[in-house]
């Protein structure tokens, strides 16, 4: 019976294409889809609709609509639910939720990056056959946002080495746009490998700054550190006193040959006649 339902779904989805053309593709995905579905919730409860088996994991539960944007249009997809101990999700819907996200993601840093709604739509409707709204826009940088956070406020564990620093960005600011300080710290662990631990945009490296900045990785589980490198900063240095006393410290190089060549005057060679 199991078998001459798959076949009668499938025979449908062929006889939409042949009957309709392209304009039948849609609904031919979502026929294929939902029966595939259901297949693999069968699979995952380990019985066939109405079956009576001592394998059974759990319990059909009905149906669940779901839609999504496809290049052929928006397609309305029955989610099959499942209820028990059992954790299941079809994992061709799953597969298109990753794909969503990392779209998402793209969109969010187009935007980021300072690219306009108007040229993130064209982008999109070029590559994917798809029309973003601003609003779709708006809502993709704030799920961006979700994961920045989920970045930054990550568990630490133990780091043997520190380099911190910092860079200059321009930042509007209420409506200003001013020169703020991006601190950065950099962890190498035992087997060298090199991680990004933390960033924060700071208006200054005052030391207060500096100061919460290395605290909220001491929150966040940093511990183990053997040396610290960093530049000669009065702000930091005071800062690296009270957070991490005690620690070796030593001057980044690469700093302290740019402050000396700083200083080194210029040599004006003459040309010989």
């Amino acid at each position: 019976m199991t078998h001459q339902t798959e076949n009668s779904q499938n025979n449908t989805a062929v006889q939409h294409i042949l009957d309709n053309g392209l304009d039948g593709i849609g609904e031919a995905i979502r026929l294929v889809i939902d029966q595939a579905m259901k297949i693999e919730r069968s699979h995952a409860l380990q019985a066939q609709p109405h079956e009576r088996t001592e394998k059974r994991q759990g319990y059909a539960n009905g149906f669940k609509g779901k839609t999504v944007s496809t290049r052929v249009g928006d397609i309305r997809f029955s989610v099959p639910q499942v209820r028990g101990e059992v954790d299941f999700y079809p994992s061709a819907l799953e597969k298109g939720l990753r794909s969503e996200r990392a779209l998402k993601l793209a969109i969010a840093e187009m935007y980021v990056q300072g690219v306009s709604t108007r040229k993130v739509t064209a982008v999109l409707e070029q590559l994917c056959g798809l029309e973003i709204s601003s609003t779709q826009v708006s809502q993709a940088t704030a799920e961006m946002d979700l994961e920045l956070a989920k970045w930054r406020t990550r568990p630490l564990g133990q780091f043997k080495y520190l380099i911190v620093d910092a860079r200059y960005e321009k930042v509007r600011i209420d409506g200003t746009v001013r020169s703020c300080a991006v601190l950065i710290a950099l962890g190498v662990d035992a087997k060298g490998q090199r991680v990004v631990l933390g960033v924060s945009a700071k208006l200054s490296e005052a030391e207060i700054h500096w100061r919460d900045f290395l605290g909220s990785l001491q929150e966040r589980g940093l511990h183990g550190l053997e040396f610290i490198v960093s530049d000669h900063h009065a702000g930091l240095r005071a800062a690296l006193a009270a957070r991490l006393p005690g620690i070796p410290w030593q001057r980044c190089q690469f700093h302290l040959q740019q402050n000396a060549m700083a200083h080194v005057p210029k040599v004006h060679m003459r040309e010989e006649v």
